[in-house]
């Protein structure tokens, strides 16, 4: 209560919050990125029923509710699909919050070669984005992403 006497959480406030959690990284894009999507009527605040509704999700969701949830995050202009642009903006600011806390493998060491291992593996079509089920699929068969969910 100390944090929010509002009772809603404004944008600088989630990312000084994210901040203490990732002091080795720059957690401010990524949080932004979180943000717009506990922000559900996007009226710039995150009120204490969008925090709940969103962290039970997160945490307490099954794995499809949580990649229905990752799936809003990605696609930042909310147009059904995930475009490699939007996927690497994403990418992009985890790999800023994350710092050097995470030694990857060489073929994930840059956004750039995660995202394009990512588009192989889960771009079914071959049309440059991912639909919802595209994503969902895709994600379920990687380990890494299944482990991260639970």
């Amino acid at each position: 209560m100390k944090d929010c006497p509002s009772g809603t959480l404004s944008k600088d406030d989630f990312i000084r919050i994210y901040q203490q959690f990732f002091p080795q990284g720059n957690p401010s894009q990524f949080a932004s990125h979180v943000f717009q999507v506990f922000d559900s009527n996007a009226d710039g605040c995150i009120s204490f029923k969008e925090f709940i509704v969103a962290l039970s999700v997160t945490s307490k969701g099954s794995l499809d509710e949580k990649l229905d949830w990752a799936f809003s995050l990605y696609d930042l202009d909310g147009d059904g699909f995930i475009s490699s642009t939007e996927m690497l903006s994403i990418v992009t600011s985890i790999y800023d919050m994350v710092g050097n806390m995470i030694i990857l493998p060489k073929d994930e060491d840059t956004p750039e070669k995660r995202v394009r291992k990512i588009f192989i593996q889960m771009d079914q079509d071959q049309d440059g984005r991912l639909t919802r089920q595209e994503f969902k699929e895709g994600s379920k068969m990687d380990p890494f992403i299944v482990q991260a969910f639970q």
